[in-house]
Parts: C-alpha cells; sequence; structure tokens
C-alpha cells in the first residue's frame, strides 16, 4: 500500500472545543493523516467553521454529529453540512428509512448547490462503545443504509466481515482503533490499526492515541507505518 493511500484511510478525531488546538493538531499531523473527525465537542463551540477551516488547509472533514431526528431536520441539517464541503457526514441508521433517505438527499442536495464533489453519507450501526453487535442487527441497519443510499456505514472492526457478506459495496467506517500499547478508554469493541487495516477498514478513526500523544506527528507517523505494513 503506497503512502498517499494509507493516509487517505486515516482519520483522527478532533475531540476539543478550540478550535486554534484542532487546527495546530492537524497541520502537524497531515503529512501522514488525510481526514480530520469533527465531532459534537468542537462543533457546538464554533459550527461550521470547523470544517471551514480544514477543508481549506485541503485536508477532508468527517463529520461525526450523528444525526437522528425527524426526516425534516435531518435532511435540513445535512443539506447545510454537505454545503459547507464536509467529506463525510454521518446519520443514526436506528432512525430509520425516512430518515436516512432525507439525511442522504439533503447531503448531495448542499454539496450539489454548492458545485462540491459529492459526499460521502455514512449509517452508524452499532456504537462502539456498545460491548454487544448482534449480527442480526448489524444486518439489518446496514439495509437500510444500503436501501437509502447511503455510501456507508460506521461500524467496529469486529463488525465488517458481517456487514460486507451482506452489503459488499458499503464503505465501513472504524473507529474504536488503539495501538495495542494505549488504553482503550470509554471503548469496548477496539482493534489495532493493523487489525483494522487487515480487515478492511476503508477509514480507521484514531483518536488519543495521536492526540494526547507527547508528539502527535511522531504517532501518526507510526500508525501509518503500521498500517502500511499489515
Amino acid at each position: 500500500m503506497g503512502e498517499v493511500q494509507v493516509r487517505d484511510r486515516l482519520a483522527v478525531a478532533l475531540d476539543t472545543d478550540d478550535l486554534v488546538v484542532a487546527v495546530r493538531i492537524a497541520k502537524a499531523v497531515q503529512p501522514h493523516v488525510g481526514v480530520v473527525k469533527v465531532g459534537l465537542e468542537l462543533y457546538s463551540a464554533v459550527g461550521p467553521d470547523a470544517i471551514n477551516a480544514f477543508t481549506e488547509m485541503g485536508i477532508e472533514v468527517f463529520c461525526d454529529l450523528k444525526l437522528h431526528d425527524i426526516p425534516t431536520t435531518v435532511g435540513r441539517a445535512a443539506r447545510v453540512l454537505g454545503a459547507h464541503g464536509a467529506r463525510w457526514v454521518n446519520a443514526h441508521a436506528a432512525g430509520g428509512p425516512d430518515m436516512l433517505r432525507a439525511f442522504v438527499d439533503g447531503l448531495q442536495e448542499g454539496a450539489d448547490d454548492a458545485g462540491l464533489a459529492q459526499p460521502t453519507a455514512l449509517a452508524v450501526t452499532i456504537l462502539t462503545s456498545d460491548r454487544d453487535a448482534p449480527p442480526e442487527l448489524l444486518v439489518e441497519r446496514a439495509g437500510l443504509a444500503a436501501a437509502a443510499g447511503c455510501g456507508g456505514v460506521v461500524c467496529a472492526v469486529g463488525d465488517i466481515a458481517t456487514i460486507r457478506n451482506a452489503h459488499p459495496d458499503l464503505v465501513c467506517v472504524t473507529p474504536g482503533i488503539r495501538p495495542a500499547d494505549v488504553d482503550t478508554d470509554d471503548q469496548a469493541r477496539v482493534a489495532t490499526p493493523a487489525q483494522a487495516a487487515r480487515a478492511g477498514s476503508d477509514l480507521l478513526v484514531l483518536g488519543r492515541a495521536i492526540t494526547a500523544a507527547a508528539d502527535p506527528a511522531a504517532a501518526a507517523e507510526a500508525i501509518a507505518a503500521e498500517v502500511a505494513g499489515a
């Protein structure tokens, strides 16, 4: 796997409410990480400015807001995120087929209105903080995602095989990625970068393994090397 390909498969979760700090980390790891994850904490602090700051740097944004509301509200929110250039956006599959379709349509409309490339709509299957992921529920939620036109799902590494067996075309984005020597914190179903790469994860999301490291750039470089060698 070439270096550029590895970089495009790595995302760093910028779980902070300080945009200056987030941008500093993103700049440090940008040679090794191609995507930043903007979650509820940072988005609540600065809103779409977070998306704009990173797209202007030439780094892709995974907007991790886990939308879950009535279809109209989710569709309108997704349209805003698409118009601001988010490359990846997620919503809860548990919201049902009508909500997911509104999510997909709104995200595409927002990007189209802004003249941007099509983003990828992701459906969250089962959170990695949940210890159990019944295969039948995974398949059901992946099926809802595929039927609604989502490009992929957010799932644990251990769920990839189950989802791909049922829906091989869905992109799999995997949080809960930790090097072997890093604490699991509040994640219940985790995997190392090498395990995620071998399982076929399309986008590996790493947080404190990079952001809490004494040298985030060196940590990101080591993780990229691990993925490349998997």
